[in-house]
């Protein structure tokens, strides 16, 4: 056998003897409870946390039963293992695979196998085979997320060098004030400058919701809280639709309470509609479409 055949096979081996990678996944939170919040920290929430809870024998030995989800950790890392024991995870760090909630799991069990007081700076590519937060998690808790003005979260224990307490001013001072509607359990009030906008992830699959929508505004019932509230265009993430509303200026977070819950019912009432789309409302689904963004 020639050197050039044994080279070849000896390829072929070492590529059958690596785990394959993690397959990519539309819509990753899917059976998680409060998918939409899930997509709300990842997306568009800049400051906040939430706890998680394993599910029974998930939890690696000697660490907490919960983890605390964080949108954003210090330097991006993707975890942190606290002095005290804490386990943090941000996932807005970034998913080096195509599945989120894979590349979340990951993130919570390296965070836990960590030494206390130490990081995990960066994720490796997910395999096929890794657990999936659907699989680490007790799928009975709901996701209580608590919005923050900023990130003072991070210093618990005062276990920051200087480089992370120089992320954390920069961090603060980009924090967008961020509110959430009581209208809905995904739908946030933010202020970028001096413009004002309402962001709401919808629980409809993102094609339904588009639909719905296009419906909506065809019949001009697009606007959110009556002539103001205007729709500007939509971001796709996760598999889910996040349609963006600028609004007044002055305007707060508790002037959409009602507003947001009369939209949630027309989405709702328009989502259930099965027949086809007329020419008025494909032409306002297309207009809806070449404004879409792709996050991730």
């Amino acid at each position: 056998m020639g050197k050039a055949s044994r080279r070849s096979r000896a390829v072929r081996a070492d590529r059958a003897s690596r785990p394959s990678p993690a397959p990519f996944v539309a819509r990753p939170f899917a059976g998680l409870p409060d998918e939409t919040e899930w997509v709300a920290m990842r997306e568009i929430v800049p400051a906040a946390t939430a706890t998680v809870r394993f599910a029974d024998g998930r939890a690696p030995g000697g660490t907490p039963e919960t983890v605390t989800i964080a949108t954003v950790l210090p330097l991006a890392w993707p975890g942190l293992h606290r002095k005290s024991g804490e386990v943090l995870v941000g996932i807005q760090s970034g998913s080096p695979s195509g599945d989120a909630s894979r590349d979340i799991a990951q993130a919570i069990l390296l965070s836990a196998a960590a030494e206390p007081g130490e990081p995990v700076p960066a994720l490796p590519l997910s395999a096929a085979d890794t657990p999936r937060l659907q699989d680490l998690l007790d799928l009975t808790v709901p996701l209580e997320v608590t919005v923050h003005d900023g990130f003072d979260f991070w210093v618990a224990d005062a276990d920051l060098d200087d480089d992370a307490k120089a992320s954390l001013e920069r961090a603060n001072e980009s924090a967008i004030p961020t509110t959430r509607i009581s209208g809905d359990r995904s739908c946030y009030w933010c202020r970028i400058g001096d413009r004002t906008y309402v962001r709401w992830v919808l629980p409809q699959d993102e094609d339904t919701a588009t639909t719905a929508l296009a419906r909506l505004h065809a019949a001009g019932e697009s606007s959110l809280g009556g002539s103001g509230g205007r729709l500007l265009g939509c971001f796709r993430s996760s598999g889910l639709l996040i349609p963006v509303w600028e609004v007044a200026p002055s305007s707060e977070a508790s002037d959409f309470e009602a507003p947001v819950g009369q939209m949630r019912d027309r989405i709702e009432t328009a989502a259930a509609h099965s027949g086809p789309l007329d020419t008025a409302e494909r032409g306002a689904r297309a207009g809806l479409m070449n404004r879409q963004v792709t996050l991730r």
